[in-house]
């Protein structure tokens, strides 16, 4: 059922984490080559919560209203969280006029124009949810959705299948769907904003405390704390560890929190409490414990927005408003003679996520043992509570916590009660299969656990980790690997590392490789080859040697032509390093163990660059001595053609080692066979030669019959599904004759009569169909 939906998915899913990483500029955002001006075009702006989506898009309406991006005449920018309540329902003029700014006059004609001009319409939609399901959005069934209301998904749905204001263009930015970002098939352009580098880390931190009498001595103290500096590669973040900071320096204190448990409560601390206890302060703590249930209410309905009326009392939302933890906003109006109607949002994904883990440590009705279930590496089902990803850290934190005395002061907060919940914890972690944690799931363990900062569970957890531990395709942000590293370091395990296509900086590669005991490791060839660079560049000659004698490169699959221009990096970085080393250390000779020990590559780059990547592999084949697998057969054909198999002919001779060869679904013909057969003898180590579905007739088959006995080490050959009739499958097995060697012919084609290929089965028992 759907199937064939599902496979239409699977196909416009997309990894960036193989994507080649290419800087851009605002002012090229909605340049997309090769697409018609007169069709909608679609833009996805992807990045986790905190990276800065939303102030992208108000820069890019600030550079707008400046004059920038003169294509466009009118941009109408929506916050989702606010557009998307699912009671309320919007006409195009109404989304587009009366939920922003209501003209004086002139709506009709607005309207008109727009609805006549729309390439000269940008609208943008922040925070949009539905990104990786939009196929299931109901259908726009208005017949007229400039007057009809309809629903803020039939409406974009509209807009997305070009129904509505086709020629328009869609700007939307959303956060990431697990580890492979989907994207709807539709979408021209895709860009992910990645967070700051450690050099802006600095440089934001420096820009903030500039002119104040702590600029120099914040930097230093925030950097001092290492967990907290890498979570500041998020804007977001970044804001609130300044924040703390110039408090703590106001206060006096000489240092920072630990956890960003800790970082939370002493903001919200510093926010609304007061020193003296007082009325004020207490009627401040039981409305925080309330806003903390609302949140948790909104968190379970993926929410952030409401209506206020909703709010559960005056006192509540007077207080969330004052303490800037809801902002607020007026709906769209149907007509003039209706009131205006308030909504409010919480004003940071954060302060979400951290009221909803502390309505659950607070809240009477859950027990200590129902409290792990909201712990996500529990769940042996799908993560329920991904849209809120930091409530889990903060829950484990918040069961830690017992000696804060602002903390133990809230409402329903029992030590007792604490203590017991603690206990829970440690008795589930305890009993918890680590072994058999999926890598999402382990790694957030490892959040968890790192955020209690309790030595039992962080040295039990280090003490159970597999030695092979693989993070393939989990991105692996800076404070991720600050906790990976933290842990790793407590195991007197040596351990092999899996970091291909995790997303890993720099910074936290060259960590996580200079540990003594992670004896190896995989990551992206590009990643790599930028540390060793960057060592070489340092003069690190140590460590630029122990890395390269830890990275494992074998078994190697290229899928896109950047693939094969990083092999092509390593082979160039292993003759600069020999240089370099044999400076340093005094040594003859040193080559790469990775690309010596390399025994199989596969190539799979399919039809539109297969022989564009097989021109540059062949260029670099010869250097990898070890060679015994090359598989050139892949699901999507790479049809390298008689050109391609020409040039992978050429440096046989270099392939000394080669035992099996692949070229099967390749669109080789009998010109290709020829050149093949020719160089095939030089080949001495060659057992297995696959040729299957290709185009090859009776002249290729003849020619690969001639050199069949000077193949001393052929055991295997493989030429069925090609074009070979009955006189070429008889020079083939007159020539199997003469080759006591070989065990196995596979030759079954279509083109040769049943008859004859059974009488040719009789005459030799090694022939197979």
């Amino acid at each position: 059922k759907n199937s064939a939906k599902a496979v239409e998915k699977e196909l416009v899913t997309c990894s960036l984490q193989e994507k080649e990483k290419t800087a851009i500029d605002r002012s090229q955002i909605f340049q997309i080559p090769q697409r018609k001006d007169l069709e909608t075009k679609v833009i996805v702006v992807l990045g986790k919560a905190g990276m800065g989506k939303s102030i992208l898009v108000q820069k890019i309406c600030l550079d707008w209203s400046n004059g920038e991006f003169s294509q466009f005449e009118f941009v109408f920018r929506f916050d989702w969280n606010q557009i998307s309540l699912p009671e309320k329902r919007y006409s195009l003029k109404e989304l587009l006029l009366d939920f922003l700014v209501k003209p004086q006059e002139g709506s009709k004609e607005i309207v008109e124009y727009i609805l006549q001009n729309p390439a000269k319409v940008l609208l943008v939609f922040d925070g949009f949810k539905g990104l990786h399901d939009h196929e299931n959005f109901p259908r726009c069934s208005a017949s007229q959705p400039e007057k009809d209301l309809c629903s803020i998904k039939e409406l974009l749905s509209g807009l997305i299948q070009r129904k509505i204001l086709n020629g328009c263009t869609l700007l939307f930015t959303a956060r990431p769907k697990d580890k492979l970002y989907q994207c709807m098939s539709k979408v021209d352009k895709i860009i992910e904003i990645v967070g700051f580098s450690p050099q802006q880390r600095e440089l934001y931190i420096t820009k903030y405390f500039e002119g104040s009498p702590y600029c120099d001595s914040a930097l230093e103290l925030i950097k001092e704390c290492e967990y907290l500096f890498s979570h500041c590669y998020s804007p977001v973040m970044c804001r609130f560890v300044c924040f703390l900071c110039e408090t703590v320096l106001e206060m006096g204190e000489k240092s920072l929190p630990s956890t960003l448990t800790e970082v939370f409560l002493k903001f919200f601390q510093q926010k609304i409490m007061l020193i003296q206890k007082d009325v004020t302060t207490t009627q401040n703590q039981e409305n925080l414990a309330t806003l903390a249930r609302v949140a948790w209410c909104l968190g379970e309905k993926h929410q952030s927005a409401m209506k206020s009326d909703l709010l559960p009392s005056k006192e509540v939302k007077e207080f969330a408003l004052k303490y800037g933890f809801l902002l607020p906003f007026v709906f769209a109006r149907h007509s003039d003679s209706e009131e205006e109607e308030f909504g409010s949002t919480f004003s940071d994904f954060v302060i979400q996520n951290f009221l909803c883990a502390l309505h659950l440590w607070l809240a009477e009705e859950l027990k200590d043992k129902n409290l792990t279930k909201y712990l996500s590496f529990l769940s042996k089902k799908k993560k329920p509570y991904n849209w809120l990803d930091l409530m889990p850290r903060f829950l484990a934190g918040l069961m830690f916590l017992q000696d804060d005395s602002y903390f133990c002061s809230l409402p329903n907060e029992d030590a007792k009660q604490s203590f017991k919940k603690q206990k829970t914890l440690l008795k589930y972690i305890r009993r918890l299969q680590i072994n058999n944690l999926c890598p999402e799931r382990l790694l957030e363990l490892l959040r968890c656990v790192y955020e209690t900062q309790n030595n039992y569970l962080l040295q039990h957890v280090a003490l159970r980790l597999e030695p092979d531990l693989s993070f393939l395709g989990i991105v692996l942000s800076p404070p991720d690997v600050h906790v990976l590293h933290s842990i790793l370091k407590r195991s007197r395990k040596e351990f092999s590392l899996d970091l291909r296509n995790s997303s890993i900086d720099m910074q936290g590669l060259k960590a996580l490789v200079s540990l003594r005991n992670v004896t190896s490791f995989r990551a992206s060839l590009s990643d790599t080859v930028g540390l060793w660079k960057s060592l070489e560049q340092t003069k690190d000659y140590e460590l630029l040697k122990a890395s390269t004698e830890k990275f494992v490169l074998n078994p190697f699959k290229a899928k896109t032509v950047k693939d094969i221009s990083d092999l092509s990096d390593l082979v160039e970085m292993q003759e600069k390093m020999m240089n370099c080393v044999q400076d340093a250390s005094g040594c003859a000779s040193y080559g790469i163990p990775a690309i010596r020990n390399l025994r199989k590559l596969e190539f799979a780059l399919g039809p539109a660059c297969g022989l564009q990547g097989l021109l540059k592999l062949v260029k670099v084949l010869a250097a990898f001595p070890s060679l015994q697998h090359l598989d050139l057969d892949a699901l999507s054909e790479n049809g390298i053609g008689d050109e391609g198999a020409k040039s992978l002919s050429e440096v046989f001779p270099t392939l000394t080692s080669l035992e099996t060869l692949n070229l099967s679904q390749n669109k080789i013909t009998d010109l290709g066979a020829e050149n093949l057969a020719t160089a095939l003898p030089s080949l001495s180590s060659l057992k297995t030669l696959s040729l299957y579905n290709n185009n090859i007739c009776d002249f290729g088959a003849e020619n690969l019959a001639k050199v069949l006995p000077a193949m001393t080490s052929l055991r295997v050959l493989e030429v069925q599904y090609n074009k070979i009739t009955g006189v070429g499958a008889q020079q083939l097995t007159d020539s199997l004759r003469k080759c006591p060697h070989i065990k196995s012919l596979v030759m079954w084609n279509p083109t040769i009569p049943y008859g004859v290929l059974e009488h040719l089965q009789q005459l030799d028992s090694r022939i197979s169909v």
